[in-house]
């Protein structure tokens, strides 16, 4: 998979991460792009998150992105956000850029500082690497995960956006999620673009949960540079949601430890907020998570889980199945355990629950609890 026109990336390990995996990468477009940003609102945010949050507010154009993996340059002072400012900097003068054209980005282990000497090399040794191909992008930005995550679009005019994101586990987003990043060839009004993201957002990987931690360090953007003339308003947004909700459910599935991913469709709630609310809580719970590792068709950990989400329900009109068999319908119903839970042996389990009470629905995402999540996080430092 190619970027879009426009954009050209580039990748290598700069020996950040003690793997010596691909570590650092940058994508830089042509010209100077329309873009929105969600950051995390953790208040112990990672010094990218905060300088991105100032550019974006401040209106400045951007046409070029850094990010590595391995260290979160998080909880790491006045020291930190210099590191930060000086790493955005390093990729402008590579480029010709003035600084505040770069947005930045870092993953990893918190509290530690940027490795300022590697990045410094890594940064002049990107120079002349930049091509089209995406794969070595995905990759470089990856921590914990088991696979690279990428989606893409084409419009009917022919313009195309091409996501990719990261992230497997500190996975409950309280704005985007950990890294997704969209890039587009399309022009698309700014203003326009920045209106509707956050419920884009909302809608996508807001929507997803793994283990209920959320980042110091989750980001979203996306880059449109114009580069293919102008794009219809509703179709290209149809299309970001698509590509947001494609690499969410890739989140989703490749979360930490996880061997099934988990999604929870609510109808019937009073508004969309609340069925979002509602979803989300049900993916999150330890309960109803470990169930679906154990393939057990518990669906009493659902009416927990919803009866604490704060989402309106009519226990009577309830209504809630698994892998499409209903289970309760304002009572318990017959049906066959051991049937169910041999459906539940799949690669994606369903919950179907109906609140009762409205005709707004939403949708969430999350995986299954098993010991090795526990493994990889007792091990993560040591």
């Amino acid at each position: 998979m190619n970027l879009p026109q426009g954009f050209q990336t580039a990748s290598l390990a700069a020996g950040i991460k003690p793997s010596g995996k691909t570590d650092l990468t940058a994508v830089v477009s042509d010209s100077p792009c329309a873009w929105a940003f969600a950051g995390t609102l953790s208040t112990a945010a990672a010094a990218s998150v905060a300088r991105n949050r100032d550019l974006y507010a401040s209106g400045e154009a951007v046409r070029a992105l850094l990010v590595n993996a391995g260290n979160a340059n998080a909880a790491t002072g006045d020291g930190g956000a210099q590191d930060n400012e000086e790493m955005a900097g390093l990729l402008a003068g590579l480029l010709g850029l003035a600084p505040q054209a770069v947005l930045t980005a870092s993953t990893g282990v918190i509290g530690h500082r940027l490795p300022m000497p590697r990045v410094r090399l890594g940064v002049e040794a990107l120079r002349g690497t930049f091509e089209e191909a995406l794969t070595a992008h995905a990759q470089a930005i990856m921590t914990t995960d088991l696979v690279p995550k990428t989606a893409e679009r084409t419009l009917s005019t022919g313009q195309r956006l091409v996501g990719v994101a990261k992230g497997s586990g500190m996975i409950h987003p309280n704005m985007a999620t950990m890294f997704a990043f969209v890039y587009s060839d399309a022009e698309i009004d700014q203003e326009l673009l920045r209106s509707r993201f956050g419920a884009i957002v909302d809608r996508t990987f807001n929507a997803v949960t793994v283990d209920g931690d959320t980042s110091t360090n989750d980001m979203a953007v996306v880059l449109a540079n114009g580069a293919a003339g102008r794009a219809d308003t509703r179709e290209f947004l149809v299309a970001l949601e698509e590509v947001m909700r494609d690499l969410a459910r890739q989140i989703a599935r490749d979360g930490e430890g996880a061997s099934k991913l988990l999604t929870v469709r609510v109808t019937g709630a009073a508004t969309e907020t609340e069925a979002l609310v509602a979803a989300r809580t049900c993916a999150v719970s330890p309960l109803l998570k470990s169930a679906v590792h154990g393939n057990d068709p518990n669906w009493g950990r659902t009416i927990m889980a919803l009866g604490r989400s704060g989402a309106t329900l009519n226990l009577p009109q309830l209504r809630v199945s698994v892998q499409g068999t209903p289970v309760f319908a304002g009572q318990p119903l017959n049906y066959d355990a051991a049937q169910v839970s041999q459906t539940m042996r799949s690669e994606e389990v369903v919950f179907d629950i109906d609140l009762g009470v409205g005709s707004a629905h939403g949708e969430a995402w999350g995986c299954d609890l098993s010991a090795e999540y526990v493994r990889i996080n007792a091990e993560y430092t040591t």
